[in-house]
């Protein structure tokens, strides 16, 4: 009998290290353009003079865009090449941050930002998917993709706080343009430190598939942020259940397809289609409970726009060594417990913030988001190496991207369900506090939000518009002790679904021979539990494609 044997690996070395420097400069744009417009609004709603809802679709438009275009550009860099998708992202982001910078009505401001999405989606799946080919050894991939969280952690906790310096000596445009720079040394370095790669056997580009997930999407996406927005009203469950509808289409698409967009088989892999779950799930409680927490910040203690964002870096700082802990942590415990106990930790966190009043001091309130946010931290970031670990590395880019959309839906979800838990307990709270002979406007503002009720009782005599305050932050903190309260249930759940799902799963490449490069109907799948992928005739090709630099010096590797 012969026995054959497999070379382990290999290593990155300083050029892959020092290409995922690279990488992280767009990771950190992309997330900070969710969050960096914060203090510009009222800037450019002075100069611009936009309209309620130009302004809604100001602050919106990325999102939406982002969400939608992320399983479309995924798709597209495993068949032109990531690296290619990756630069070109960059020019389009570059162009867009100067377009929206020096708009000069909000139309133009909203079409920028619409092309600043479309630049986002080539971004962020490219970065991950050229991790997952760059590092090839499990423990080296997981410290990657570690500080790749930790980058979009940071970016998200320091768009607020670099908008405000910016606003501060700058004009609101500026909050734009510091993406420029960044850009252009991604465009110098890029070349230099990103090999090329591309799935050799992508086939043609399923145009037809990408309509639907755009469609899915947006709708989903839209409705759920329109029902936190506005409550239970027509126009956005017709567009949930619309884009529901077109998310079945697309699945339909992909099993029946020639040349799919998403390799449908790799949901059969308990460690794929988990890590999915556990990323949505993560999002879900970070989005919902960040809302309240900013809130608490400002109208309960009173605290400036920068002041408050300040502080809400100080829990993502004091957690920036987390990720690499848990990785190194997997390394010697089954990740599916690694997981499950960020999970706990993060509904103690939750638990914790649930029991915060006014008057707590601050350093408290900061330890409980701390908590959480280490959390969630080690569950995301494992989630994330696992999800690129047990994807073959010709699929790396839709795999990149169908895990970020999955976070996407998470974050909306979470602003939807635990904002309108938190809604009802304010307005079931202060009714009883409105004082009669408001007018009727005044009224509903009081009832909609903390802010709103804190604008009216400034207009209140005396001890009329105190006690409406007083009543007011009771009540907030009513609802954001129930949506917090509910973050840490959702938490618990995903404890026993990280322990029930994940346990035994490795987050390995495929071995040698169970790639494979194709993904229509008729291919085989993968065992469940085992690599993703089967044996194809191109498999051989598309392995020495993603040999990695490491390798050879001039091997091509994914960028996404």
């Amino acid at each position: 009998m012969t026995l054959t044997s497999y070379a382990p690996p290999p290593r990155a070395g300083r050029r892959e290290w020092a290409a995922l420097v690279v990488l992280l400069l767009p990771c950190l744009l992309v997330s900070m353009d969710v969050s960096v417009l914060y203090f510009a609004v009222p800037f450019l709603s002075a100069e611009l003079a936009p309209s309620g809802v130009e302004q809604l679709w100001i602050l919106d438009v990325y999102g939406f865009v982002l969400a939608g275009l992320l399983i479309t550009m995924g798709a597209l860099g495993d068949r032109i090449g990531r690296r290619r998708l990756l630069l070109s992202g960059a020019v389009l982001f570059g162009i867009a941050s100067a377009l929206a910078a020096y708009a000069q009505s909000p139309g133009t401001l909203i079409a920028a930002r619409a092309v600043l999405g479309v630049g986002g989606a080539t971004l962020m799946p490219s970065t991950l998917a050229l991790i997952r080919n760059l590092f090839h050894d499990a423990k080296q991939r997981g410290k990657a993709v570690a500080i790749w969280s930790g980058g979009m952690m940071g970016g998200i906790a320091v768009g607020p706080v670099l908008s405000g310096v910016l606003l501060e000596h700058f004009w609101w445009g500026s909050v734009f343009l510091i993406n420029a720079p960044a850009m252009v040394l991604l465009l110098v370095a890029g070349p230099l430190l990103l090999p090329e790669f591309k799935n050799p056997a992508a086939g043609r580009f399923d145009l037809p598939g990408a309509l639907l997930s755009l469609a899915a999407m947006l709708s989903v996406v839209h409705g759920v942020k329109e029902l936190a927005r506005d409550g239970l009203e027509v126009l956005p469950v017709l567009a949930v259940v619309a884009g529901l509808l077109a998310a079945a289409a697309f699945v339909h698409r992909q099993r029946t397809a020639r040349h799919p967009m998403l390799d449908l088989r790799l949901f059969r892999h308990r460690g794929y289609s988990g890590s999915v779950l556990m990323n949505l799930l993560a999002m879900f409680a970070l989005v919902g409970s960040a809302v309240f927490f900013t809130q608490y910040l400002q109208s309960v203690r009173g605290m400036g726009p920068l002041e408050a964002a300040l502080w809400n870096v100080v829990p993502t700082v004091a957690v920036g060594g987390m990720a690499p802990a848990a990785a190194a942590l997997a390394q010697r415990v089954d990740r599916a417990f690694v997981i499950a106990g960020g999970f706990l930790a993060a509904a103690g966190g939750f638990l914790w913030v649930s029991r915060m009043a006014a008057d707590t001091p601050l350093w408290a309130v900061l330890l409980g988001a701390g908590v959480y946010a280490a959390g969630l931290v080690m569950v995301m970031s494992l989630g994330t190496e696992l999800a690129l670990g047990v994807a073959p590395p010709q699929r790396a880019g839709s795999a990149s991207a169908l895990l970020e959309s999955g976070s996407e839906l998470g974050g909306a979800l979470g602003l939807a369900l635990l904002g309108t838990l938190g809604n009802a307990v304010y307005r079931g709270g202060i009714d009883g506090a409105v004082p009669g002979g408001l007018p009727a406007g005044a009224a509903d503002t009081v009832r909609e939000t903390l802010a709103g009720a804190a604008a009216v009782a400034g207009e209140l005599p005396g001890r009329a518009g105190e006690a409406l305050l007083s009543a007011a932050r009771t009540s907030f903190l009513g609802g954001l002790h129930a949506a917090m309260l509910g973050a840490a249930a959702v938490m618990i759940l995903g404890a026993l679904l990280a322990a029930a799902l994940l346990k035994g799963v490795r987050a390995q490449p495929p071995a040698p021979g169970e790639e494979t490069a194709g993904g229509g109907p008729g291919a085989a799948g993968p065992a469940a539990g085992g690599p993703v992928g089967a044996a194809g005739p191109e498999a051989a090709a598309a392995r020495g494609a993603a040999a990695g630099p490491s390798a050879a010096a001039d091997a091509a590797v994914t960028r996404s």
